[in-house]
């Protein structure tokens, strides 16, 4: 795994997103394993305690569980899968739509530049 890190986003944020994105696109699986605390940090080259913070707020969210001795492993359902897909795309059109709007596009330019794209596709 391989992080460019946002200096305006806590590492352990981004850490769970890029773990989402992995999760959204097949790359890890309901009930694969995650590397250990400290295989990760070494792999991505952050302190333990940041790995450790991204472990317990994936536990919180229900991405994860931790199964004592054995490892964290990502929950088990494909409920969740969806609706991190969900989540996921609901934040880059938000994020897109700011943006557009921030350049001064109204709603309908902005449906107008996307159906363009797609068409193009």
């Amino acid at each position: 795994m391989k992080i460019n890190f946002d200096v305006s986003k806590p590492i352990y944020e981004q850490i769970i997103d890029q773990i989402k994105k992995m999760i959204a696109r097949g790359e890890l699986k309901p009930g694969d394993k995650l590397l250990s605390q400290q295989e990760m940090a070494r792999l991505i080259e952050v302190n333990p305690n940041t790995i450790q913070r991204a472990y317990r707020e994936m536990e919180v969210l229900e991405l994860v569980e931790t199964k004592r001795g054995r490892g964290t492993f990502i929950k088990e359902g494909e409920e969740m899968i969806s609706n991190i897909k969900r989540e996921m795309a609901q934040e880059a059109v938000s994020r897109f739509i700011e943006e557009m709007s921030s350049l001064g596009f109204s709603t309908a330019e902005i449906i107008s530049w996307v159906e363009e794209e797609l068409t193009e596709r």
